[in-house]
């Protein structure tokens, strides 16, 4: 419980609201009647993934792989929020996940997985920057 009591909720706060860029690009070439190369969510998720990974991983973050799995829950939150919030405006009636609430523990899952896997990386590219997690936690 200690552990978790610990993290950076700033950062994982912001590092989720990050990742509701995914959603935000999709709505908008919704909205647009534009549809991009099927490529782009895949970029898109890569980019961020790539930024969760800097993020924590070049700092002395204390838990990588709990910040970033409270991370991807976090983006699964907000965008079920966000879900929530816009389809009724955009489309008339609420879709989504709120809509379908047994939706809701899949996508917890998948973004919590998300999570594991980009902490993985962040630990392991602190491990070859010589962070351990004594350093990490000495150095708060």
């Amino acid at each position: 419980m200690n552990r978790i009591k610990s993290l950076p909720w700033l950062l994982v706060l912001g590092l989720g609201a990050l990742a509701l860029v995914r959603p935000l690009v999709r709505i908008v070439e919704d909205q647009l009647d534009v549809s991009g190369p099927s490529s782009v969510p895949i970029v898109i998720t890569l980019v961020i993934s790539a930024v969760w990974v800097m993020a924590v991983g070049l700092s002395r973050t204390a838990h990588p792989v709990l910040t970033l799995l409270f991370t991807g829950l976090t983006y699964a939150v907000l965008s079920i929020i966000l879900s929530g919030i816009l389809s009724p405006i955009l489309a008339g009636e609420l879709q989504g996940p709120l809509s379908m609430p047994i939706a809701i523990i899949p996508i917890l899952l998948v973004n919590a997985t998300w999570g594991l896997a980009a902490g993985g990386l962040a630990l392991l590219l602190q491990h070859l920057r010589g962070i351990r997690s004594r350093d990490a936690v000495e150095s708060r």
